[in-house]
């Protein structure tokens, strides 16, 4: 959309899943709806599957600790700094020669998974949060 303005900020927050600094993207999807911005890195969503911003994986529209529950999958990053620079440079390394695909589309469907995953999207997340001191009665 050419109407669309994104603020990009490089080094401007720390991953979630790896606490590696990486650029933060933030937009407004449109009137009245609040900003959206990324919240994992880039190798990071591309290795588990998953959407920058909301955290939901791609196949399913299933948020991460539902499906990761549901197909018992242990997370395997590395604790120590060293060692989890090492596994992120080996998983780009892996990424840039399968051409940014995970290894997750190659997988029969999971049954469970089918019957848990959203087939409508939910577009009440977007819309803005009511105020809290206006519900008390205390707003000015």
């Amino acid at each position: 959309n050419p109407y669309m303005r994104m603020i990009r900020e490089t080094y401007g927050k720390e991953c979630t899943i790896c606490n590696r600094p990486f650029t933060v993207f933030r937009w407004c999807p449109g009137a009245k709806m609040r900003y959206k911005k990324t919240e994992v890195c880039q190798t990071c969503a591309k290795t588990k599957n998953v959407c920058q911003t909301c955290l939901l994986d791609l196949e399913y529209g299933l948020p991460v600790q539902v499906r990761d529950a549901a197909l018992k999958m242990q997370d395997n990053i590395p604790k120590s700094d060293v060692n989890r620079e090492y596994y992120q440079q080996n998983s780009e390394v892996a990424l840039s020669k399968t051409g940014g695909a995970s290894g997750a589309g190659g997988k029969a469907p999971n049954e469970l998974l089918m019957k848990l995953a959203r087939t409508t999207p939910y577009y009440k997340r977007n819309r803005p949060h009511i105020c809290s001191f206006w519900v008390k009665g205390e707003c000015k």
